[in-house]
């Protein structure tokens, strides 16, 4: 598995290849999170995200991204993709919601009591996810770099961003792929 050191147009499923579960993609992130020289192969940088784009199994999308000190993602969803990421250094928290929101017709929403989930994901451990799932990665350390790996399947149609107060998700920004490649 080698990391390209371009952006490729996202990949493209053949009508015959089975759909990748969650599973699938949780197994493949933990096997490329425990490849040394690949995750040594990403440049860090001390104030912002870092990624390169790799090959992910039968036409995924995968990541392996940097994470400086004190950095995060935001509350986000992946529409339609199923996901799963792997903490290759470091410790990654994850928060999420344990509720499917609708995935259209809405601006704001006030969420309901218990529904917050808080994982903490040291190196070696795994997350997977199904379609619609909302959660925000964060590296809360205030002095160590994380690397993760990430792998959505289909790859990410888009990327909705929230931003939340309290109990009140609002929908800020819809992302589409040309905007982060």
């Amino acid at each position: 598995m080698s990391a390209p050191t371009h952006a490729p147009a996202p990949a493209t499923t053949p009508p015959s290849a089975p759909a990748l579960s969650a599973a699938d993609l949780l197994a493949f992130t933990r096997r490329i999170a425990s490849d040394p020289a690949l995750i040594a192969s990403l440049p860090l940088d001390p104030e912002g995200r870092t990624w390169i784009r790799l090959d992910g199994p039968g036409g995924s999308e995968a990541w392996l991204i940097g994470w400086p000190p004190g950095t995060g993602t935001g509350w986000h969803d992946h529409a339609e993709s199923r996901g799963a990421f792997t903490t290759a250094r470091g410790q990654l928290t994850e928060n999420s919601l344990a509720v499917r929101l609708p995935s259209e017709g809405w601006q704001s929403l006030s969420l309901a009591p218990d529904v917050d989930r808080t994982r903490a994901l040291g190196a070696g451990t795994g997350r997977a996810f199904g379609e619609h799932h909302v959660h925000e990665v964060l590296n809360e350390s205030a002095t160590e770099h994380a690397i993760s790996v990430h792998a959505y399947y289909p790859p990410l149609p888009l990327i909705r961003r929230y931003s939340r107060t309290g109990p009140v998700l609002t929908l800020e920004q819809v992302e589409r792929p040309a905007d982060w490649q």
